[in-house]
């Protein structure tokens, strides 16, 4: 997709990550095993878990206020609000209406968006149509997930990988030659049994007998998981590039959805993209899902590792079986 097609870009960008800092200490003494056997499959050092009652939408809020400022677009301003989360505070209404109300930004469409980890990257892509092809100015997109809330306090492997925060970002129409570049999304539902949460929908309400057997927590194939990682990282990037017209060697920094710090190593073995152009925020956040690129992606921008005429290249994957990638010229 060349940039005369599409031309919505970042204006503004913003992150939230709870006070509270679970590290690998605390978890390796409820689980009886090592801080270092912790550490050496993950690549995680310590996560950040918010405080109980605490909704997507609390993160959330916070992240596109810092985004908003930065962008210097007020809420009232907004044309649309899309958040990606699946951890919603409720099955409805939205999350993402619940911080267009809180955001004084109405009367500003708002929706969410589910596609998991990927979900940041799809709604991106989403918005960004909006931009460009509608009458709509300015979109906030918001990634918010709080995996404290669905992960099982017993499960050794699972619980040490989830980390829970918020990334924002504004969009409008950019000057030419910057801007979304070009983006590919893919799924397959056939592995949605990969990682899923058994109950709490409509096929299996909650029940006292799914709260017994602990079906309202993640249920994930680690194994089956990593291959798939890779695999859709590597590809995803790959057709986003080309779509682009870009090559490899002209990614200027790379983001990765920050799932598993082997996953990330060996989709950059075989992508070719050296470690100093790619950020990983994975060892002090952990896995956010839907919200892992926003968060390093705000961290780019404040730290000035993401500057004026940079090629930036996001590549999420998730539960679904889902993955997108774009590439922005900063």
């Amino acid at each position: 997709m060349s940039d005369t097609v599409c031309r919505a870009g970042v204006l503004g960008t913003g992150s939230y990550l709870p006070d509270r800092v679970l590290d690998n200490k605390e978890l390796a003494e409820r689980f009886g095993c090592s801080e270092e056997w912790i550490l050496s499959r993950t690549g995680i050092r310590e996560r950040r878990f918010a405080e109980p009652g605490t909704g997507a939408s609390d993160l959330g809020v916070i992240a596109a206020e810092r985004a908003l400022e930065a962008a210097s677009v007020p809420a009232k301003d907004l044309d649309l609000v899309v958040c990606a989360t699946y951890t919603p505070d409720m099955a409805f209404p939205s999350t993402a209406c619940l911080i267009q109300d809180r955001l004084g930004a109405k009367p500003a469409a708002a929706f969410d968006l589910q596609a998991a980890c990927s979900g940041f990257v799809y709604a991106l892509v989403t918005a960004a149509q909006y931009v460009v092809a509608s009458g709509f100015r300015t979109a906030l997109v918001v990634a918010s997930d709080v995996n404290s809330t669905i992960v099982d306090p017993r499960d050794q492997k699972v619980t040490p990988l989830f980390g829970d925060g918020a990334g924002a970002v504004v969009l409008g129409r950019v000057n030419h030659g910057s801007g979304l570049l070009g983006f590919h999304m893919g799924a397959d539902g056939g592995g949605g049994n990969l990682f899923y949460m058994p109950a709490g929908g409509s096929r299996r309400p909650a029940t006292f007998e799914t709260v017994e057997a602990r079906e309202h927590y993640i249920r994930m194939d680690g194994p089956s998981l990593f291959r798939f990682g890779v695999d859709a990282m590597v590809q995803a990037s790959r057709l986003s590039l080309d779509r682009a017209g870009l090559k490899v060697e002209d990614v200027d920094l790379f983001i990765p959805h920050q799932a598993n710090i082997r996953i990330i190593d060996a989709g950059l073995d075989r992508l070719g993209i050296p470690k100093d152009k790619t950020l990983v925020t994975l060892d002090r956040f952990a896995n956010t899902a839907a919200s892992s690129i926003p968060i390093a992606l705000d961290l780019a921008v404040r730290t000035g590792q993401l500057r004026s005429g940079m090629n930036v290249l996001l590549t999420g994957f998730g539960a679904g079986l889902t993955w997108g990638s774009t590439v922005l010229r900063w």
